[in-house]
């Protein structure tokens, strides 16, 4: 579903990719973590387009939508309810349009889009969502200039997932979410049907809401199975091997070190020295 093919890109000289791939087959809920500074919402910006990649290429499907949660915040007057269906924009469209169309076949073109959308359902579904954010209802009919930035941002996540594209990409989703808010997310995220990209800090909801962690460690990608804990686990496993192989190559260098220095002066032995 998302192939990250050779991929590289620098901010002001410094490599925040170098050579980086790695493949997320479609339905994956990945965690994707790094050091601060690593690039990881780079990353994100480099899949939705927002910018472009120095070399190598970020793939997916034609048909592939990906969602991601606005940078501002909605205000104005519009009802939170309403801003969250409107982010559906053919399903707005198709609606406006079936009020004024007179042609029957376009009539029955624009009810059976709406259908296969499921148009109808669509205000239950975002009523649910925004409640599960932590909107009640007489919340979800009020303005959204009523509410705080961070209120605000929680509508804006409530609209991506309202959205539910193929591939959903959250950086730090939890940030204006309180504790019910946070457990209702994880829950959404495991039970959604499709792929999840998400950098967080929350281990436990790395721990409970993926099943993959995609590690980005000096510009390259390595893929990961099970949670954050598991992720650990095998990370200090591979560094202990590591230090276990470099130690074994500095002992072998040594006693190589040993032989020349010994031996390089004597005339017998100074060629295989």
């Amino acid at each position: 579903m998302l192939h990250i093919n050779n991929l590289t890109y620098r901010i002001d000289g410094r490599a925040l990719f170098e050579g980086a791939t790695a493949a997320v087959p479609a339905g994956h809920k990945v965690g994707l973590v790094g050091r601060n500074g690593a690039g990881k919402t780079t990353l994100l910006k480099l899949i939705t387009g927002e910018l472009a990649a120095e070399d190598g290429s970020i793939s997916t499907p034609k048909t592939a939508s990906i969602g991601h949660v606005a940078q501002e915040a909605p205000g104005g007057a519009q009802r939170l309810i309403d801003w969250v269906l409107a982010a559906d924009l053919e399903r707005a469209s198709l609606l406006q349009e079936a009020e004024s169309a007179t042609d029957p076949g376009r009539i029955a073109d624009i009810q059976i889009r709406l259908s296969d959308l499921g148009a109808h359902t669509a205000p239950a579904r975002a009523a649910q969502i925004l409640a599960g954010l932590g909107f009640d209802e007489a919340a979800q009919a009020r303005p959204c200039s009523q509410y705080s930035g961070g209120w605000r941002m929680r509508v804006a996540l409530a609209a991506v997932l309202f959205l539910e594209p193929d591939i959903l990409l959250l950086d730090e989703p939890t940030n204006y979410l309180d504790l019910e808010g946070t457990l209702w997310l994880e829950n959404y995220l495991r039970c959604y049907p499709h792929m999840v990209l998400m950098v967080s800090h929350d281990r436990d909801l790395l721990n409970r809401a993926v099943g993959h962690i995609l590690h980005l460690h000096q510009g390259r990608l390595s893929l990961y199975s099970g949670g954050y804990d598991a992720f650990e686990e095998r990370r200090r496993e591979k560094q202990r091997l590591d230090l276990k192989l470099k130690k074994k190559q500095d002992d072998e260098r040594r006693h190589i070190q040993s032989y020349i220095d010994r031996f390089r002066v004597q005339a017998n032995k100074a060629r295989q020295a």
